[in-house]
């Protein structure tokens, strides 16, 4: 539950703000793109100056969302960036809890002295605003959102375009209700929207269903070609170069979900991905039942997230981040078959 002191003070705090300022994580998905829109729409709803300012280019699957071509990507417009952090008089931090998820951001942000708020729902959030919202139990940020501007008496302020973008983040989140998805408090919050008169089959349309010719040819050759079982340990990886990516015409978000899919597989209940790019190796962990990735990626892969879905990175070489994961996971798994005993 969140903590009501903390909801009182958040609202005071935009009561007596102008010029707010969301900030999303490096390489935002639809949960981080979504909350940041969706509380967008409510502030300005509010008739306050609203930005959101990401580190880095959001997926092109996302573009239609409402707001999202006002977004100021900093690594195309920094100045433009930095001028909007100065003028700022509130930030608000939406699906991370460490300052080295915003990437190039990080010493700007830490420089302000402006209040901060953060609103996530990854576990072991470090101390970096002055209001901290974060529930690990909840689906997505954007669940928690809603859940937050319903607490602060704000719901009429969630207009059709507010919601689409709630909406989004929690499917993206869960992969459409399949996992980390049996709170029955998601439920309410879906069905919350839902009364908000959105296009839900749209919203599906648009977010799964466009994908790019090139995002397609990518699949079939990672699940052609790339795609290894560790039967033992009823998991699989994948991995893609940079000059697969290059070779593909790879766009921001061309990946998403690729890491769900050996989920699909009888007998595989644990799946990882890697992904070269920027000079670093991208690491997404998924499970199926009580398999913690998170702590997995935590050790291996300066990593961490929900029990089920999981980030990390790495600076090795690919073949050497893969082989870490083939060496390590045959550990973990057993360390986890006797902790389960």
């Amino acid at each position: 539950m969140i903590d009501s002191f903390k909801t009182d003070e958040l609202k005071k705090l935009i009561e007596l703000s102008q010029n707010i300022v969301i900030v999303p994580h490096l390489n935002p998905d639809g949960d981080a793109m979504g909350s940041s829109l969706g509380l967008l729409h409510v502030l300005e709803g509010l008739k306050k100056q609203v930005q959101v300012v990401s580190p880095s280019a959001y997926p092109k699957f996302l573009s239609w969302m409402k707001g999202s071509g006002g977004a100021i990507n900093y690594e195309e417009e920094k100045s433009k960036a930095e001028e909007t952090f100065r003028k700022a008089d509130l930030l608000i931090f939406v699906d991370f809890n460490s300052l080295k998820r915003v990437g190039e951001m990080q010493e700007l942000i830490a420089s302000l002295s402006i209040k901060k708020v953060m609103i996530d729902h990854h576990p072991y959030p470090e101390n970096i605003a002055d209001i901290m919202i974060s529930v690990p139990e909840s689906s997505s940020t954007c669940e928690l959102a809603y859940h937050v501007i319903n607490q602060l008496g704000w719901n009429e302020y969630v207009s059709a375009d507010a919601a689409e973008c709630f909406y989004t983040g929690i499917m993206t989140d869960t992969g459409s209700l399949s996992y980390n998805s049996s709170n029955p408090e998601t439920y309410r919050m879906v069905a919350g929207l839902l009364e908000k008169d959105i296009d839900k089959d749209k919203i599906h349309q648009l977010v799964f269903h466009s994908n790019s010719f090139s995002r397609m040819k990518l699949l079939g050759h990672v699940l052609g070609q790339k795609m290894i079982l560790m039967e033992d340990q009823g998991a699989a990886y994948m991995c893609l170069s940079a000059e697969e990516l290059t070779e593909f015409g790879f766009q921001p978000g061309d990946t998403e979900g690729f890491v769900n899919y050996p989920l699909g597989i009888e007998g595989i209940n644990i799946s990882a991905f890697f992904m070269e790019k920027d000079g670093i190796i991208k690491c997404s962990f998924r499970s199926r039942g009580d398999f913690p990735v998170n702590k997995f990626s935590e050790m291996n892969f300066s990593g961490g997230g929900h029990r089920n879905a999981a980030g990390g990175m790495s600076e090795l070489p690919l073949v050497e981040a893969v082989q870490k994961y083939k060496n390590e996971l045959p550990k973990f798994y057993q360390k986890y078959l006797k902790d389960a005993l």
